[in-house]
């Protein structure tokens, strides 16, 4: 089962499921809360115009200053006979006209026995008195059905309930709850899936994201997390980010394998190097115990011998010393140097050394740069040993020193056999010496270390029949 998979079967668990249910639960609260105050507000205005009517006829019927006799003489009531006095068939009349004594009993009107809606209304008023002191109509049950119920009291004593019935109130009200709850429930379902629709589409980048960093996970370093076509700005800059990150974790991932792979073979190159003499020296002392070395000249070559491969085991163990002092960034002593005057120096070592070879330096002047001296001189005497050993002393060099866009250049070229592509692109590896020649192949190892310990750089030019020129840049003062 996939990871996509697994978010899908816990849905509800999930960020999609959890804002889903937070936007449908914040509509079904915003509903219930506007269909709350809608269905109070709606049955308030029926209500007060229920109670308005009542109150109305009450004022009118108790300003009139009737009695009993009078409401049962006027022949203007016979036009609203029907209205008034309801057919003993309805128990829930729409409206019911009650005349009862003061003890609550109905009493006879129009020559016609109360009805049963009027005897209910009369039992469902149990104090009349309390109706004509209230300010408004009451609610009263006649026969299961609701009513709204005042009274007022006649000149000579009884008094008459008036009743309007609110049962159509109610039931358009329970009817308007009714469709506010099925398009409510409407409303909540298209919320949901139009959440559902737009959360999944909007966190499909972030599901990229978690499978782009699985796959890492799993050794794919090169995964990167792909755009959507319409991204959100945050979900965007957490793109931008994350795939930056992946990037400098790639790169260093690979500079380590880089590293590991270069200090495996420097370890091996190190060990070969220092196993050759010390095979010398070994062989010459067992030569040596077993008398083979009987002749004083004998014993002399190999005293001279095994001399050597120590100085050059001590020079190799100094190199690597310096190697291992570069790799850990020291503290160079900076101060002014002035690089024309080193460079002029270096060429007159070289002379002295090969008088035969011509050199040629281009060095006049004071070059000032803050730098350390004897870096810059081991550096100098290292392109010079390389010039010394890897060409014919009639190669001419040329040494020369120039100020170019805010930088001080040292550049040492010799007319030699130059270099293939191959060997130059390896020229700075350690150990590296083209065809196995002489030296310890760290030379140009530890050039290029002291330079860039200077916050400068080293580059090569070369060609096979071209010679080779070393330029090494350095931030001037």
């Amino acid at each position: 089962m996939s990871l996509r998979d697994r978010r899908h079967r816990h849905g509800v668990h999930s960020l999609r499921g959890k804002l889903t249910l937070a936007n449908v639960g914040l509509l079904a609260v915003g509903i219930v809360v506007a269909t709350t105050v809608s269905i109070m507000g709606m049955r308030l205005y029926l209500l007060d115009q229920v109670d308005s009517e009542l109150l109305k006829t009450r004022t009118s019927l108790g300003s009139s200053g009737l009695t009993l006799r009078q409401v049962d003489s006027l022949t203007a009531l016979g036009v609203v006979r029907e209205r008034i006095t309801p057919a003993e068939s309805d128990p829930t009349p729409d409206s019911i006209f009650t005349v009862v004594d003061t003890k609550g009993d109905p009493l006879t009107v129009f020559d016609m026995k109360p009805t049963g809606a009027q005897r209910a209304l009369a039992a469902a008023v149990p104090d009349p008195r309390a109706l004509v002191a209230a300010p408004g109509p009451h609610d009263v049950d006649v026969h299961g059905a609701a009513y709204r119920v005042t009274a007022t009291r006649l000149a000579d004593g009884p008094y008459i309930l008036l009743a309007t019935s609110t049962e159509l109130l109610h039931k358009g009200i329970a009817k308007a709850l009714r469709l506010d709850f099925a398009v409510g429930t409407l409303l909540l379902a298209l919320l949901c899936c139009l959440t559902m629709y737009s959360v999944r589409r909007r966190l499909l980048p972030l599901e990229d994201m978690v499978e782009t960093s699985s796959a890492i996970a799993e050794g794919d370093l090169t995964r990167r997390v792909p755009s959507s076509h319409h991204p959100t700005q945050e979900v965007e800059q957490l793109r931008l980010a994350l795939n930056s990150m992946l990037h400098q974790v790639e790169t260093a991932y690979r500079t380590r394998e880089h590293s590991a792979a270069q200090l495996r073979r420097f370890v091996a190159d190190a060990s070969h190097e220092l196993r050759t003499p010390l095979a010398a020296i070994r062989g010459y002392l067992q030569l040596y115990d077993q008398g083979m070395l009987s002749e004083p000249g004998e014993r002399r070559r190999a005293w001279d011998r095994m001399h050597g491969e120590v100085d050059r085991m001590g020079r190799l163990v100094d190199e690597l010393l310096l190697l291992a002092r570069l790799d850990q960034r020291p503290e160079l002593r900076f101060r002014h140097v002035d690089v024309s005057r080193l460079v002029r120096d270096a060429a007159e070592d070289l002379r002295a050394q090969q008088p035969a070879r011509r050199v040629v330096v281009s060095a006049d002047g004071a070059v000032l740069v803050r730098a350390d001296e004897s870096g810059l001189r081991q550096v100098l005497g290292n392109l010079l040993a390389n010039v010394r050993v890897h060409t014919p002393v009639g190669a001419a060099v040329r040494l020369g020193v120039e100020r170019a866009d805010g930088a001080v250049r040292v550049c040492v070229a010799d007319e030699g056999p130059g270099l293939a592509d191959a060997d130059a692109a390896r020229i700075f590896d350690r150990f590296f010496r083209v065809g196995g020649g002489e030296g310890s192949g760290l030379g140009m190892a530890i050039v290029q270390g002291v330079v860039e310990a200077h916050g400068g750089e080293v580059c090569v030019r070369t060609a096979p029949g071209e010679g080779l020129a070393v330029t090494v840049t350095l931030r001037s003062d």
